[in-house]
């Protein structure tokens, strides 16, 4: 089973080389086919050329760029309708993920043979490194209403991190999202549409450079959105959105 990752970069010419090298590495060694697309999504630093560079060394690294429209769905989503695997990840540019968690994703998929992996951080064998306080805070309680919400035990929906089968996110779409709210539409969608996932404790490390891309003020309104159409969808669409089963 071929696994594509999905990397969305933005001005990330500082994170590229240590995060696609270890990548690499990471899926060579525990002979993972693979690709590795990177969207860079209209950098305005050197991105292009630091992946035009490794190219030459990472056999494996697509990459095209996202002219427009921009922002973190939109380069998420640009990799999602390109990405020529079995089964595909979402994978931070800055490394704050760990190679060998999506390593055990991907084998927790094929020996479960589950529709999706989701990682989370927060459960026992779950780790977090330099979390900024203010953040840990705002992602438990919005994980909290989440779960309330939705009436689901997944504790770690705003996750970026996660494992899908190429049908899963085929029935996953349209997607909604044009930024970071898609991180939760396509779990509670996921869950909601009835596809099969396993949950797998992962790590989560602070950035080394540049800054976050997450400004916390402009999403409420948007996680908020997506959450109600999720719930409105498993209220009211009676199922026509759900897995389709052979009979």
């Amino acid at each position: 089973m071929k696994l594509s990752v999905v990397i969305p970069a933005y001005n990330e010419q500082e994170s590229l080389p240590q995060t696609l090298q270890t990548l690499y590495a990471t899926l060579s060694k525990h002979a993972v086919p693979h690709e590795i697309w990177v969207t860079n999504d209209n950098s305005k630093d050197n991105t292009l050329e630091v992946l035009a560079n490794l190219s030459k060394e990472i056999p494996t690294l697509v990459y095209e760029t996202n002219l427009g429209p921009n922002g973190f769905g939109y380069a998420v989503r640009y990799g999602l309708e390109r990405f020529s695997g079995d089964c595909v990840a979402v994978f931070m540019a800055d490394l704050s993920d760990d190679p060998e968690d999506l390593v055990k994703f991907y084998k927790k998929m094929v020996e479960g043979n589950y529709d999706a992996v989701f990682g989370t951080r927060w459960s026992k064998g779950g780790k977090v490194y330099d979390y900024p306080t203010v953040k840990k805070v705002i992602n438990r309680m919005a994980n909290f209403i989440i779960r309330l919400f939705m009436g689901v035990k997944y504790n770690d929906t705003t996750n970026a991190f996660k494992l899908y089968k190429r049908e899963t996110m085929e029935g996953l779409k349209p997607f909604l999202s044009a930024h970071f709210n898609l991180t939760v539409e396509l779990p509670l969608k996921t869950i909601v549409r009835g596809y099969s996932f396993a949950i797998v404790p992962n790590s989560w490390t602070n950035r080394k450079y540049g800054e976050s891309k997450l400004k916390i003020k402009e999403m409420g309104s948007r996680y908020f959105f997506i959450l109600m159409y999720c719930f409105i969808e498993k209220t009211f669409s009676r199922g026509d959105y759900r897995k389709k089963t052979q009979k």
